[in-house]
């Protein structure tokens, strides 16, 4: 069963979307609710709208699966990233809106939880951590991108309205401030999409785990608003929109690089 593709690079850059899966199981999808059997809660299409980043020579590793199958983006411990705030576990089951993931009395057990951590969770862990291991070797430096997307609006997580991009480094913790000062500069220099750095969202687990400036492994989680690259309501790509938004991506990526 495939858990996960990677492409291995030749840049110190590997572009992590650990959101981007949607495939569910079908002994798990028999126990969703309807509506979550639609796997709202994707990072729709956000390894297609970095898929450019291989012409850049980065590595990229895609999941197949959902989040509602393991979240990757959380610890084994299920500790909660953002304390005091709304959020969802390592196997969801409640969804971004609120609603149940699972239909009554259908949620996972933790012998469940701990397997699905073993089947899905740990090969891609493994398999990020081997691949940055391998780019630190050949360049004595790697950033780690983590690509993410969300709904503008979701009060059950946020207030108001979110930012079109949301830059996370773990409040500066997981990234060197040089780099985080070329990011910056990017964004501030285009006028196209509103953007916060260290908001809402400052990194997941990925970024905090992974992220050591000190000995030349940074990382970088940008979260962007689904309104600016697809339909938030139907999940379709809208290319015009994308495109737009690649020419911000870009060049945070070339920053990475320089």
């Amino acid at each position: 069963m495939d858990i996960f593709t990677l492409h291995r690079g030749t840049a110190p850059l590997l572009v992590s979307v650990p959101h981007d899966g949607t495939r569910v199981p079908d002994d798990i999808a028999t126990r969703l609710t309807p509506e979550a059997r639609r796997v709202p809660d994707t990072d729709w299409h956000i390894a297609r709208l970095y898929a450019f980043a291989k012409e850049l020579g980065a590595s990229m590793i895609v999941p197949t699966h959902s989040r509602y199958v393991v979240d990757l983006n959380r610890g084994e411990d299920d500790v909660s990233l953002y304390p005091g705030q709304n959020t969802t576990g390592l196997c969801p089951v409640v969804r971004f809106s609120g609603d149940p993931v699972y239909r009554d009395g259908q949620q996972p057990s933790e012998d469940e939880v701990r397997a699905r951590v073993d089947m899905y969770w740990r090969p891609y862990h493994e398999a990020l951590r081997g691949e940055l291991e391998r780019l630190h070797a050949a360049h004595g430096r790697v950033v780690l991108w983590e690509g993410h997307s969300i709904k503008g609006e979701l009060p059950f997580l946020f207030e108001g309205r979110l930012p079109d991009l949301n830059l996370g480094t773990a409040s500066g913790a997981s990234a060197s401030p040089a780099l985080q000062q070329r990011l910056e500069a990017v964004l501030a220099a285009q006028s196209r999409h509103d953007w916060v750095h260290n908001g809402r969202f400052k990194g997941g687990h990925i970024t905090r785990h992974y992220g050591d400036p000190a000995r030349g492994v940074e990382a970088v989680q940008l979260e962007i608003s689904q309104r600016v690259y697809m339909d938030e309501e139907t999940f379709a790509y809208d290319e015009v929109l994308a495109a737009g938004a690649q020419r911000v991506i870009r060049p945070l990526l070339e920053a990475t690089l320089a």
